[in-house]
């Protein structure tokens, strides 16, 4: 019987993909936005996620759509940044296994989930 209790490359990748999320989330999250700035936060988003290691692509869709009903129901120009407005896919790759994950909103909740896990195990 093995007593080796290093994580698999899949599940360091796993972890990884775990950590961009919580980044991408929390730094954003609260940040004034409006239908003029969607873009370029989004971009931002992308971009400042794309630094950290082991990421290899992520897309952030601002659901524009969304957040202008949120607006028209204000008083204000603008709202802050929640789930609600996003779908985000990050792709991480670790030591030759790669795995994709998603955030869209389920239930009304910003759910972030692993899609797939590909090479090794």
């Amino acid at each position: 019987m093995s007593t080796d209790t290093s994580p698999t490359d899949a599940e360091a990748a796993c972890f990884e993909a775990g950590i961009k999320f919580g980044s991408l989330y929390h730094q954003f999250a609260g940040t004034p936005i409006s239908p003029d700035s969607a873009s370029s936060l989004a971009t931002a988003m992308e971009e400042s996620i794309q630094n950290q290691p082991h990421c290899t692509d992520v897309v952030v869709e601002i659901r524009t759509d969304t957040l202008e009903s949120a607006i028209a129901d204000s008083s204000a120009d603008y709202t802050e940044l929640t789930g609600r407005f996003l779908e985000v896919e990050i792709v991480v790759e670790y030591e030759g296994c790669e795995v994709v994950t998603r955030m869209e909103m389920d239930g009304g909740y910003p759910l972030m989930r692993l899609e797939s896990v590909r090479g090794r195990k």
